[in-house]
């Protein structure tokens, strides 16, 4: 008798950002970086990719792709890469037991919802493929660890490997022709410094003018600033980030944090023709992380932008009222805000860190805030995308 079945599994998986920016590949291909990178895996309660991996033979081909309620073509390289290693490590599992249902031969229907903008510079691809990797992982019921996963989902995104594991991510980029040690590792689990925070300053959840593929193909072939960071500037910032987290420094967090964003923005700059991924209102967002931290007298708050307009401002716990509170009271009531105030509140009134300029622009500018902290790897769900009769269900 034919197997008629419909197969779940569901997944979500986090956004991370980056500290130590990855930029440029040696390998387009097997998306292997020029330099390592590290992250801060951010909380999936705020943000996250959630993924429904199903197949069934009675489904038709080909393998098909909902994002948010779009058709996306998996006929792509990465993608393509990605479904054939996942299938082959299935394949293998059913060689050796005849007895296990052929899931590889069957056509994959996927369905995925992000909670936050698609491309406006807040890392959907990393979480989208971490959690298409890992449903369709645990659809096939692989005995496989994050970090053979995480070569797997590097070929989709590179950033993704990094979103396969919670807290402080480092992504080694490896020597390997073939990439088989380009690979995250876990630097610290979440509950190791469970205090970082994050206040995102969505500016624009418009898709980038340049995507970072192209950005970075562009910057590997005219930058000139770009082999000194590649080859001398990030190996020394990776020991002294691993090691800022590993003593839970905070100022040394946030000093590398800030100077990386700085350095990778400036190859974008040296880039023929110079890719702008921030604007007036990621200026202003700079100029007020700098003010914050000059009235505190010290490094409270630390801002980076990876591919896009958006600010992430790095914080901790004992230091919201002081970094919060005047974002809060330049912002107003732009959506996002997600706690009670009256601690951050009467730690604003009458606040004047900020000047008029920076003021202003950022209360035109700044969209919505999303207030997060450091989070998990990839969680498992019970709550399908996909019905018992193998279609999208509808929200």
């Amino acid at each position: 008798m034919a197997d008629k079945k419909i197969y779940r599994a569901s997944t979500t998986a986090p956004v991370n950002i980056a500290v130590i920016k990855y930029w440029g590949k040696r390998d387009p291909t097997l998306n292997l970086p020029t330099n390592s990178s590290l992250s801060v895996t951010l909380s999936q309660v705020d943000l996250r990719a959630h993924t429904t991996a199903s197949c069934s033979a009675s489904y038709s081909k080909p393998d098909t792709l909902l994002l948010n309620n779009a058709p996306q073509s998996l006929d792509t390289p990465r993608s393509s890469a990605c479904l054939a290693l996942l299938r082959a490590q299935r394949a293998s599992l059913e060689a050796t037991d005849p007895s296990l249902p052929q899931l590889s031969t069957y056509p994959l229907r996927l369905v995925s919802s992000n909670n936050f903008p698609t491309a406006a510079g807040l890392a959907s691809s990393a979480a989208g493929f971490a959690a298409l990797v890992r449903a369709i992982t645990d659809l096939y019921e692989l005995p496989t660890s994050a970090t053979d996963l995480s070569r797997i989902a590097r070929q989709g995104s590179g950033s993704a490997c990094r979103s396969l594991m919670g807290g402080y991510v480092a992504w080694e980029m490896g020597q390997a022709a073939d990439g088989s040690d380009s690979q995250a590792v876990q630097v610290a689990p979440a509950a190791h410094w469970p205090e970082m925070r994050a206040l995102i300053l969505v500016v624009s959840a418009a898709k980038k003018g340049v995507s970072s593929t192209a950005g970075m193909q562009a910057t590997v072939k005219t930058s000139e600033l770009f082999q000194a960071r590649a080859t001398h500037v990030v190996p020394r910032r990776m020991l002294a980030m691993e090691r800022a987290i590993r003593e839970r420094d905070f100022e040394s967090f946030a000093s590398l944090t800030m100077k990386d964003s700085n350095g990778f923005h400036a190859t974008c700059l040296d880039t023929e023709p110079p890719i702008f991924y921030l604007n007036d209102v990621s200026r202003a967002a700079i100029r007020a992380v700098e003010a914050l931290n000059q009235k505190a007298g010290r490094l409270v708050a630390a801002y980076t932008f990876d591919a896009g307009p958006n600010a992430v401002v790095y914080y901790l716990e004992a230091d919201e009222p002081s970094v919060v509170g005047p974002f809060r009271l330049a912002l107003g009531d732009v959506d996002g805000w997600t706690r009670q105030w009256k601690q951050v509140d009467e730690a604003a009134k009458d606040c004047d860190t900020f000047d008029e300029n920076t003021l202003l622009t950022l209360k035109v500018g700044v969209s919505r805030v999303i207030m997060t902290s450091v989070g998990e790897g990839p969680e498992r769900s019970e709550e399908h995308l996909i019905g018992e009769d193998g279609e999208p269900v509808k929200s």
